[in-house]
């Protein structure tokens, strides 16, 4: 199934009055790479993370954001240094009286000093809930964002049928063009020849033979033959059950050089202007295929 490298997946997990919520971010990218934000509390699990997040995903600008709520039952994970206060409650006094300030020190004055708070460092019952939960939001958050992913995979599969579709039915024009031209190009070429020179000085087998190779070096009915192998091929890799981002882009590029052969050889205006209606639609593929994983 054809799956979008754009979108965005949410997951939460709670436990023990710890809440862990999830957000996954994901923008088109040659290939998978992985960004982290999260809590100093889950630093060291960076790595099982983005191990994760790779069973699930191949290529893409992945951004992840962990968020842990202590705020639900956890208790307060903020403590005073009561000796840091104290030192600093000293301090003020001994400056206030070098200065002959009459006012006292103030809880406000101690407030300046952000130090006297410290956090309380999780043990490791605390830290292990917290990373069960992360695991379980992350799943999740995958989850929910390969969803969206497939369901704008499934609008790009559809535009992109139709866009190839629509160059092949443009193919089926320019064959019946290149079928009824090929005699008229040997007659003018004929006639054109004849008119340069003399019936005795024509040589039947000689100019037969390079009339021939003129009308080959016209010919696109090998290039059309490639190209519909390759608008078939496309075809085919939307139905894939795996990533085909990287074979849609190749079969892009051969697309487009067949387009550009088959304009350059047929020397019509009227298979030209298809061709250029084809490259069109082909510009628009290309364009999509960017966003497939």
């Amino acid at each position: 199934m054809i799956t979008s490298m754009t979108g965005f997946g949410r997951g939460e997990s709670s436990s023990n009055g710890y809440q862990v919520t999830v957000e996954i971010k994901t923008l088109n990218s040659r290939y998978l790479d992985v960004s982290v934000r999260m809590p100093g509390t889950l630093q060291d699990k960076e790595i099982e993370l983005k191990e994760c997040v790779q069973k699930h995903l191949s290529r893409g600008k992945v951004n992840v954001n962990i968020n842990v709520d202590k705020s639900k039952g956890a208790g307060i994970d903020i403590k005073l240094n009561e000796e840091l206060a104290q030192s600093y409650s000293s301090i003020l006094n001994d400056l206030r009286s070098a200065g002959s300030i009459d006012q006292p020190v103030t809880v406000q004055d101690l407030m300046q000093f952000n130090d006297i708070f410290e956090t309380k460092k999780e043990d490791e019952e605390e830290v292990k809930i917290i990373w069960e939960c992360t695991k379980s939001a992350l799943v999740t958050a995958l989850e929910n964002l390969n969803t969206m992913r497939r369901n704008e995979g499934q609008e790009l599969k559809d535009d992109l049928s139709n866009l190839i579709t629509g160059i092949s039915e443009l193919l089926d024009e320019v064959t019946i063009l290149s079928d009824k031209r090929a005699p008229e190009v040997r007659e003018k070429l004929k006639t054109r020849i004849t008119k340069m020179v003399t019936e005795e000085q024509i040589d039947p087998d000689r100019m037969e033979m390079e009339i021939a190779l003129l009308v080959d070096k016209m010919d696109i009915n090998e290039e059309i033959i490639r190209l519909q192998s390759h608008l078939k091929f496309f075809l085919e890799a939307l139905e894939a059950d795996e990533p085909v981002g990287r074979r849609l882009n190749f079969l892009c590029q051969e697309i487009n050089r067949e387009l550009n052969t088959i304009g350059s050889k047929a020397n019509d205006s009227t298979v030209a202007h298809h061709i250029v209606l084809g490259k069109e639609k082909l510009e628009q593929i290309r364009e999509q295929v960017q966003n497939i994983e």
